[in-house]
């Protein structure tokens, strides 16, 4: 009877996603008729110079978990401890290569905020109209913010829990269509070339995702505030998740100063689970919203630039009661020049 409900729910979800992809087909349509044709003088790409440059920011992936919990407690926030990183990277016709190295200490004080080793790997690449990003991202070692509320042991001036086991980690394939030929994610970047004129267009980003989170064998909600119930004292809890975003984005440059922005919202059809505590895993169907936000903007003239790089990818679940939110998040300061790798030849 379970399996029943469970494959009902499933041609149900199915059915609903199927109506989101035709609701975007049939409204989109008409703006792909209107498609910006090929503008050479939009943007220019320096692929005749050597590029080098240097980068210096931090990523960061808090979450939350909203439930009833004990002692009226609704939301518990965990916090990640901060490391700087140092990029370095070239960059020259189609070759580009960027090494990043973690500065050693935390931002945070260790006392507060514990220790937090992560891995971030990434690759980018355009093809045509069609941006493609693939992530990796995992950390571990996490606090939950203001847990002195309810934990005797600890006071005002030392405030979090520290959890040094708890994880969290997510693999992501995304790709952006764009409706304009004028949109070069290379010049949008700012690194290789920037914008000539200002370019709008809307865009479909799909979505590919695996995240989850987890605190080895023991539960993630603090005993002083979890019940009876298998969803509070759930070991781990993971979600697969597949969808599209429409989205518009607007590039620009005046006098020197470029910025690029982002922004759509979607949602995806999402296999979530959770451990229970008999080691068992519970599954269940839902349906999630998504938001594409990312903004990179700064200075650039043909022999140097300046810009400040953000991207946001935020993901979300929520099984019976409980709601599970993170967002995965850097930010970067980049700076670096353009070299003509041939002094005595004409052109860029």
């Amino acid at each position: 009877m379970r399996n029943i409900i469970s494959f009902k729910l499933f041609v149900i979800l199915l059915l609903l996603d199927v109506r989101i992809y035709l609701i975007l087909f049939v409204f989109l349509l008409p703006l792909n008729l209107l498609s910006q044709g090929k503008d050479s003088t939009a943007y220019t790409l320096y692929q005749k110079r050597v590029v080098l440059y240097a980068d210096l920011g931090f990523n960061s992936a808090p979450f939350s978990l909203k439930d009833n919990y004990n002692l009226g407690v609704k939301k518990i926030k965990y916090k990640n401890n901060i490391r700087a990183v140092l990029g370095i990277g070239l960059a020259y016709k189609w070759f580009a290569f960027r090494l990043g190295l973690p500065i050693p200490g935390q931002i945070k004080s260790i006392s507060r905020f514990g220790k937090t080793n992560y891995y971030d790997l990434g690759v980018k690449f355009s093809v045509k109209q069609i941006f493609i990003d693939i992530d990796f991202r995992y950390y571990n070692g996490y606090v939950i913010k203001g847990e002195y509320k309810w934990n005797d042991k600890l006071n005002e001036l030392n405030p979090n829990g520290i959890y040094p086991s708890i994880t969290s980690f997510s693999t992501s394939i995304n790709s952006w269509y764009f409706n304009s030929k004028n949109l070069n994610m290379r010049a949008v970047f700012g690194k290789v070339g920037h914008y000539e004129k200002p370019i709008h267009t809307w865009y479909i980003k799909s979505s590919v995702n695996l995240f989850g989170i987890s605190n080895g064998v023991s539960s993630i909600v603090p005993v002083e505030l979890s019940d009876t119930t298998d969803r509070q004292k759930t070991q781990s809890i993971v979600a697969f998740d597949v969808g599209a975003i429409p989205g518009y984005t607007y590039v620009n440059r005046v006098n020197n100063w470029q910025f690029a922005l982002f922004g759509g919202l979607g949602g995806v059809v999402q296999v979530q689970s959770y451990k229970k505590q008999n080691g068992e895993s519970k599954g269940a169907l839902g349906l999630a919203p998504r938001i594409d936000l990312k903004f990179i903007g700064g200075y650039s003239k043909p022999k140097y630039f300046i810009l400040l790089a953000t991207d946001f990818d935020i993901k979300s679940l929520k099984i019976e009661r409980l709601s599970y939110n993170q967002s995965f998040y850097n930010i970067r300061l980049i700076t670096g020049v353009r070299l003509l790798k041939r002094k005595n030849k004409k052109g860029i």
